[in-house]
């Protein structure tokens, strides 16, 4: 058994972070991880651990995502209160090692499909092995990364030296925003910027558009703490931001880029707008 434990051990890091993909909860991620040793443990012997390991997890995981779907979601606040008690070392190892963007993107997908694509995209799984986790032929199994492959991967309308400008000047406002650095935002902002929102994402009372840099730079350091969820992605085919605790989509940021400044941003809150917006990743 202490033999047993110790190959486990040199798994879980691995296992963890292919659960991770697939669940994009590191809590649940983790179950699934422990439920999987504990299956290790009713059998006699496995030949090829690894691979057993990834099937078994990938199938909890799998479980997971369908209950997931069948139930109903429960209504949700913008910034529930446990998130702005998170672990700022462990929200920081989510965004380094999954980036929250994969994960919003992900999370649109059906549970075969996420299964298919992080097996297969992310930890380089043959077919032969990801149809049977999904009750599939290898083909169908094909069939269903490459349907994924197509949702995740973005592709913009902008030709490619606009569209790198626009990841620049977005990338810019990013760091300001979370720095709090009133001159940087100031610089990345243009003169007349408009700043709209939901409801949804700003506190009772406060105003559903300001104008101006000054004034939206201000406003910008005040709410500069969201911006440690941020990520970049395309937004409608356009750079934008999303913000994910957890990676959990709650606010998207559609941005209108005029040569090196963004002219306007709109705070999306509303979860029927969040779901009806098209997210998908930009390349490397």
């Amino acid at each position: 058994m202490d033999d047993l434990a110790a190959e486990f051990e040199a798994e879980r890091g691995r296992l963890r972070g292919l659960a991770h993909r697939m669940l994009g909860s590191a809590a649940e991620a983790d179950d699934a991880v422990q439920e999987a040793w504990l299956r290790l443990q009713r059998v006699d012997s496995v030949g090829n651990l690894a691979a057993w390991l990834t099937t078994v997890v990938s199938r909890v995981c799998l479980d997971v995502l369908r209950s997931r779907k069948a139930r109903r979601e429960e209504p949700f606040d913008v910034f529930p209160e446990p998130v702005d008690d998170a672990d700022p070392a462990a929200e920081a190892a989510l965004a380094d090692s999954v980036g929250r963007a994969l994960l919003v993107v992900l999370d649109a997908l059906g549970p075969a499909e996420r299964i298919a694509f992080v097996l297969h995209d992310l930890f380089e799984v043959p077919f032969d092995r990801i149809g049977p986790v999904l009750d599939r032929t290898p083909v169908a199994a094909k069939k269903l990364a490459s349907r994924a492959r197509q949702r995740v991967r973005g592709t913009s309308p902008l030709p490619p030296a606009d569209l790198a400008r626009h990841r620049r000047v977005v990338d810019s406002f990013l760091a300001a925003a979370r720095g709090g650095d009133l001159a940087a935002l100031l610089d990345v902002l243009a003169p007349d910027v408009v700043r709209r929102a939901d409801a949804a994402a700003l506190p009772a009372g406060a105003a559903l558009e300001t104008r101006g840099a000054r004034a939206v730079a201000e406003e910008t350091q005040v709410f500069g703490k969201r911006a440690r969820f941020a990520e970049p992605a395309l937004v409608d085919g356009a750079v934008g931001l999303v913000v994910a605790p957890r990676g959990r989509l709650v606010l998207a940021l559609a941005v209108t880029v005029e040569g090196e400044r963004v002219a306007a941003y709109e705070v999306i809150a509303d979860p029927a707008r969040l779901a009806a917006l098209h997210v998908t990743l930009l390349s490397a």
